[in-house]
């Protein structure tokens, strides 16, 4: 009885981590003609977003776990500045009333973390206006079309503008 007790402990260590931790946000990828986006997507599960859970003038992976990345089809602006066609880390800093929106060259982030790191590598910086929506937005919504990008969760909206 003493070994199996022994032999079962591993085995419920394992499970009680296993319960204990929030799953991960699942992987999500939205698309338009030129543009593809890939991003972890959190839930509000109650809690507010910006300003409390993301406090503002803070650099935000804009998802969960890998930051953000964003591929563009073809040469084209990103909010009225001029982008190479490729894929970016997409990050985004927060305020009350507007958001500065980084494209940045290196690939492979985990959050934000080694951001300050490869701060040097930013192709963009383009501050966009930030509004309410009309209604609560559960799970982070990253829109790409063809004219614009939109990323929305909680309360909160914001359009970056796009030409191809």
């Amino acid at each position: 009885m003493k070994k199996i007790s022994i032999s079962l402990l591993p085995l419920l260590a394992v499970v009680c981590v296993s319960l204990g931790q929030n799953p991960s946000s699942p992987r999500v990828t939205a698309e338009s003609k030129n543009v593809k986006v890939e991003y972890g997507q959190p839930s509000k599960r109650g809690r507010v977003i910006f300003g409390e859970l993301l406090p503002y003038g803070e650099v935000w992976r804009t998802g969960a776990n890998q930051a953000t990345e964003i591929t563009f089809a073809k040469d084209g602006t990103f909010g009225g500045k001029p982008v190479k066609k490729g894929t970016y880390t997409l990050f985004t800093i927060p305020a009350a009333r507007e958001w500065t929106i980084i494209l940045n060259s290196q690939l492979g982030q985990f959050g934000a973390f080694e951001y300050d790191q490869h701060k040097s590598k930013n192709v963009l910086e383009v501050l966009v206006a930030s509004r309410k929506t009309q209604a609560v937005v559960e799970k982070l919504s990253i829109r790409p079309s063809d004219t614009a990008l939109v990323i929305e969760w909680d309360t909160t909206s914001v359009s970056i503008p796009m030409k191809f």
